[in-house]
């Protein structure tokens, strides 16, 4: 499912960020076809930064409650793979278990820091990092989707960088490329798609040129996109003005009316069934 909508020539596709169980949830209900189990925010629901302070072992359990709640599709954000060639098979083979649909890598060193701080990181040498999506590749053959995520534009080292990169991962065994820009617009973008000629799919993450209209995307002829961290900000300001209001009031009379009822809760999570089976297993006549 997550192939065909990542692969598909015809239809712009877009997943949806969840770092949990609760987010998963919600992004079903909003009626969104796949997810993005994003890595900063995982890491930031676990307290942690975006720098590899989560470690894969964290990074899975959460996805494990992230499939859990949802029947959607889930591309994992896998970093660079937690190290050499032998992190990431072992990354991927686990996800796989845990049922993942596909992983993203992306070609940074390890430890990674998050895409958007500094303004030049070092990226992994290709070749090595070409090794690590064929040791993914020859794991987990076509059981994940595998997403080589390129690094070059947004850390500043270029558009001919980025097109090399690109066509290394491909031959490597990648199913699809994602192209990374810190730019207020997608002019970056658009230059990549012309000079790449849509070899294979390829998705964005347009977190830093919001502004610019999908109808761009759709025109020059993007697979997906990503909208990769939203439900952790909007829960962050959420929370924080609830937290900030009971505090300062000592009630939570003003705020009822802009929080979840107890009801959706229950509603969302099916509580209905819960009591059914309950009658059902614990009944000491069941069917009386």
């Amino acid at each position: 499912m997550l192939r065909d909508q990542i692969c598909s020539r015809n239809e712009l596709s877009f997943l949806m960020e969840a770092h949990d169980g609760l987010s998963a949830a919600i992004a079903e209900r909003a009626s969104f076809k796949g997810l993005w189990a994003s890595g900063l925010s995982i890491a930031c629901s676990l307290g942690y930064r975006d720098a590899s302070e989560a470690s894969w072992s964290q990074i899975v359990d959460a996805v494990e409650r992230i499939v859990d709640s949802t029947r959607l599709p889930v591309l994992v954000d896998g970093d660079g793979g937690f190290g050499n060639f032998n992190n990431a098979r072992l990354l991927a083979r686990k996800l796989r278990q845990r049922g993942a649909a596909g992983v993203a890598l992306e070609d940074s060193c390890f430890p990674k820091m998050n895409s958007f701080i500094g303004d030049r990181h070092p990226l992994a040498d290709i070749d090595e990092f070409s090794g690590r999506l064929r040791a993914v590749k020859d794991t987990v053959a076509e059981d994940l989707v595998l997403v080589a995520r390129i690094e070059a534009l947004i850390a500043g080292h270029g558009m001919d960088e980025a097109l090399v990169r690109a066509s290394a991962y491909a031959a490597a065994g990648a199913d699809a490329i994602l192209i990374h820009s810190r730019r207020t617009a997608a002019d970056e973008i658009v230059a990549f798609m012309r000079a790449w000629h849509n070899r294979l799919p390829v998705l964005i993450v347009p977190t830093k040129y919001y502004r610019t209209p999908v109808s761009v995307y759709r025109k020059a002829g993007i697979s997906t996109v990503i909208w990769a961290n939203h439900s952790m900000r909007a829960a962050i300001v959420a929370m924080r003005q609830v937290c900030n209001r009971i505090f300062a009031e000592e009630n939570t009379a003003g705020i009822e009316s802009n929080i979840a009822t107890l009801d959706e809760i229950f509603e969302m999570f099916n509580y209905n069934e819960l009591a059914r089976a309950e009658l059902r297993y614990q009944s000491p006549n069941p069917g009386q």
